[in-house]
Protein backbone atom coordinates (compact mmCIF):
# COMPACT_ATOMS: atom_id res chain seq x y z
CA UNK A 1 0.00 0.00 0.00
CA UNK A 2 1.25 3.24 -1.27
CA UNK A 3 1.04 6.90 0.40
CA UNK A 4 -1.94 7.93 -1.89
CA UNK A 5 -3.88 4.83 -1.03
CA UNK A 6 -3.36 4.93 2.51
CA UNK A 7 -4.91 8.41 2.17
CA UNK A 8 -8.07 7.97 0.71
CA UNK A 9 -7.99 4.61 2.61
CA UNK A 10 -8.03 7.01 6.48
CA UNK A 11 -9.83 10.12 5.06
CA UNK A 12 -13.48 9.22 5.43
CA UNK A 13 -12.90 8.47 9.43
CA UNK A 14 -9.99 10.64 10.42
CA UNK A 15 -12.47 13.06 11.70
CA UNK A 16 -14.42 10.00 13.37
CA UNK A 17 -11.24 8.79 14.69
CA UNK A 18 -10.14 13.10 16.21
CA UNK A 19 -14.26 13.70 17.64
CA UNK A 20 -13.98 10.30 19.51
CA UNK A 21 -10.08 11.61 20.84
CA UNK A 22 -11.73 14.60 21.71
CA UNK A 23 -14.63 13.41 23.52
CA UNK A 24 -12.46 11.18 25.63
CA UNK A 25 -9.37 13.39 26.38
CA UNK A 26 -11.22 17.09 26.71
CA UNK A 27 -8.57 18.81 25.37
CA UNK A 28 -7.99 19.71 21.86
CA UNK A 29 -4.42 19.74 21.47
CA UNK A 30 -4.37 16.07 22.91
CA UNK A 31 -7.07 14.75 20.54
CA UNK A 32 -4.90 15.95 17.74
CA UNK A 33 -1.87 14.33 19.20
CA UNK A 34 -4.09 11.14 19.98
CA UNK A 35 -5.65 11.02 15.87
CA UNK A 36 -1.55 11.56 14.64
CA UNK A 37 -0.61 8.42 16.68
CA UNK A 38 -3.43 6.34 15.69
CA UNK A 39 -2.56 7.30 11.92
CA UNK A 40 0.93 6.49 12.54
CA UNK A 41 -0.03 2.88 14.21
CA UNK A 42 -2.29 2.43 11.29
CA UNK A 43 0.62 3.44 8.70
CA UNK A 44 3.01 1.31 10.28
CA UNK A 45 0.48 -1.69 10.13
CA UNK A 46 -0.51 -0.81 6.55
CA UNK A 47 0.58 -4.05 5.08
CA UNK A 48 -2.23 -6.23 7.04
CA UNK A 49 -4.94 -3.87 6.81
CA UNK A 50 -6.56 -5.51 3.78
CA UNK A 51 -6.92 -8.21 6.92
CA UNK A 52 -9.17 -6.25 8.88
CA UNK A 53 -13.15 -6.23 8.14
CA UNK A 54 -13.60 -2.50 8.67
CA UNK A 55 -10.45 -0.67 8.76
CA UNK A 56 -12.34 2.78 10.27
CA UNK A 57 -13.35 0.20 13.25
CA UNK A 58 -10.38 -0.96 14.10
CA UNK A 59 -8.92 2.64 13.75
CA UNK A 60 -11.40 3.60 16.54
CA UNK A 61 -10.66 0.53 18.63
CA UNK A 62 -6.98 2.13 18.29
CA UNK A 63 -8.26 5.11 19.29
CA UNK A 64 -10.21 4.53 22.30
CA UNK A 65 -7.28 2.59 23.86
CA UNK A 66 -4.81 5.14 23.12
CA UNK A 67 -6.89 7.78 24.75
CA UNK A 68 -7.51 5.71 27.79
CA UNK A 69 -3.86 4.79 28.26
CA UNK A 70 -3.38 8.46 27.88
CA UNK A 71 -5.84 8.91 30.76
CA UNK A 72 -4.67 6.28 32.89
CA UNK A 73 -0.52 7.80 32.78
CA UNK A 74 1.07 9.82 34.92
CA UNK A 75 1.23 12.76 32.11
CA UNK A 76 -2.58 13.14 31.52
CA UNK A 77 -3.13 13.06 35.64
CA UNK A 78 -0.67 15.77 35.52
CA UNK A 79 -2.62 17.81 32.92
CA UNK A 80 -5.77 17.32 34.58
CA UNK A 81 -4.66 18.27 37.70
CA UNK A 82 -3.13 21.20 36.48
CA UNK A 83 -6.38 22.04 34.69
CA UNK A 84 -8.87 21.17 37.90
CA UNK A 85 -6.70 23.17 40.39
CA UNK A 86 -6.23 26.51 38.27
CA UNK A 87 -9.09 28.76 39.97
CA UNK A 88 -9.04 32.40 39.27
CA UNK A 89 -9.07 34.17 42.87
CA UNK A 90 -9.62 37.18 41.35
CA UNK A 91 -13.49 38.51 41.94
CA UNK A 92 -15.58 38.93 39.29
CA UNK A 93 -16.05 42.86 38.00
CA UNK A 94 -19.74 42.25 38.96
CA UNK A 95 -18.44 41.30 42.05
CA UNK A 96 -16.13 44.16 42.46
CA UNK A 97 -19.07 46.77 41.42
CA UNK A 98 -21.48 45.30 43.59
CA UNK A 99 -18.79 45.24 46.97
CA UNK A 100 -17.73 48.98 45.83
CA UNK A 101 -21.14 50.16 45.79
CA UNK A 102 -22.19 48.39 49.42
CA UNK A 103 -19.04 49.83 50.74
CA UNK A 104 -20.27 53.72 49.47
CA UNK A 105 -23.69 53.23 51.29
CA UNK A 106 -21.98 51.47 54.64
CA UNK A 107 -19.78 55.12 54.19
CA UNK A 108 -22.87 56.87 53.56
CA UNK A 109 -25.06 55.55 56.63
CA UNK A 110 -22.13 55.79 58.81
CA UNK A 111 -21.20 59.13 58.29
CA UNK A 112 -25.19 60.27 59.24
CA UNK A 113 -24.89 58.40 62.72
CA UNK A 114 -24.48 60.34 65.71
CA UNK A 115 -21.18 61.07 66.39
CA UNK A 116 -20.44 59.12 69.09
CA UNK A 117 -21.78 55.88 67.52
CA UNK A 118 -19.54 56.64 64.55
CA UNK A 119 -16.69 57.77 66.76
CA UNK A 120 -17.07 53.70 68.24
CA UNK A 121 -17.45 52.09 65.02
CA UNK A 122 -14.37 54.02 63.79
CA UNK A 123 -12.46 52.36 66.99
CA UNK A 124 -13.78 49.05 67.29
CA UNK A 125 -14.53 48.01 63.71
CA UNK A 126 -12.19 49.88 61.48
CA UNK A 127 -9.09 50.24 63.84
CA UNK A 128 -9.60 47.52 66.20
CA UNK A 129 -9.18 48.74 69.22
CA UNK A 130 -10.33 46.27 72.35
CA UNK A 131 -13.21 47.13 74.45
CA UNK A 132 -11.34 48.59 77.49
CA UNK A 133 -9.29 50.88 75.62
CA UNK A 134 -12.27 52.28 73.85
CA UNK A 135 -13.88 53.05 77.10
CA UNK A 136 -11.14 54.51 78.33
CA UNK A 137 -10.24 57.23 75.61
CA UNK A 138 -13.99 58.11 75.18
CA UNK A 139 -14.33 57.91 79.10
CA UNK A 140 -17.35 55.67 78.93
CA UNK A 141 -18.35 52.81 80.70
CA UNK A 142 -17.99 49.36 79.11
CA UNK A 143 -21.32 48.23 78.78
CA UNK A 144 -22.27 51.66 77.52
CA UNK A 145 -19.56 51.07 74.68
CA UNK A 146 -21.03 47.79 73.75
CA UNK A 147 -24.97 49.39 73.72
CA UNK A 148 -23.43 52.29 72.23
CA UNK A 149 -21.88 49.95 69.29
CA UNK A 150 -24.96 47.41 69.00
CA UNK A 151 -27.28 50.19 68.40
CA UNK A 152 -24.47 51.85 65.55
CA UNK A 153 -24.48 48.23 63.90
CA UNK A 154 -28.17 48.05 63.97
CA UNK A 155 -28.67 51.41 62.24
CA UNK A 156 -25.80 50.14 59.76
CA UNK A 157 -27.54 46.75 59.11
CA UNK A 158 -31.49 48.74 58.86
CA UNK A 159 -29.76 50.88 56.57
CA UNK A 160 -28.53 47.97 54.58
CA UNK A 161 -31.20 45.94 54.52
CA UNK A 162 -33.24 48.95 53.30
CA UNK A 163 -30.97 49.68 50.78
CA UNK A 164 -30.52 46.16 49.50
CA UNK A 165 -34.72 45.60 49.37
CA UNK A 166 -35.24 48.92 48.03
CA UNK A 167 -38.20 48.06 45.46
CA UNK A 168 -38.82 44.70 46.98
CA UNK A 169 -42.12 44.09 48.01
Amino acid sequence: MNQNEFVQLTTPFKDKVFRLAKRLLTSTEEAEDATQEVLVKLWSKKGSLNGFNSVEAFAMTLTKNHCLDQLKSKRARNLKIVHTNFTDREPSVDKKVEDSDSLNWVEKIINQLPEQQRLLIQMRDIEQYEFAEIAKITGMNETAVRVALSRARKTIREGMTKTHNYGIK
